[in-house]
């Protein structure tokens, strides 16, 4: 999947991937593709520049490592980050049964009310 269908969701796929606990930017990577059965493949230069601004917004911290003498970022989701995430699956889910109920009636049961 290109990064350019994934504009508008980028952030919310990243602090998804950091629920689980703290990782460093290959990781986070790594969780996308397993996640998405490989459909999501972030290059650097879209992740690096994402993680800095969701470090720079304060929904993830990020602090230097060292392992197996490599230094590199890990980053953990923040208290502001959960709540961050949580409103945006509701957000998500209110737009998947809004596009539900316009291209697919029969399945989506009555369709959405709320104004998107």
């Amino acid at each position: 999947m290109r990064a350019e269908a994934l504009k508008g969701h980028l952030d919310a796929l990243l602090l998804a991937a950091l629920e689980p606990g703290p990782a460093h930017g290959f990781g986070v990577m790594a969780e996308l593709r397993r996640r998405t059965g490989g459909s999501v493949d972030l290059e650097g230069g879209t992740l690096y520049p994402a993680l800095r601004r969701l470090e720079e917004a304060g929904l993830i911290s990020g602090a230097w490592t060292t392992a197996s003498g490599r230094r590199r970022r890990e980053y953990r989701l923040t208290e502001p980050g959960r709540h961050a995430l949580a409103e945006e699956r509701g957000r998500w889910r209110h737009f998947v049964a809004t596009l539900t109920a316009a291209l697919d009636p029969a399945r989506a049961g009555g369709g959405c009310r709320t104004p998107v």
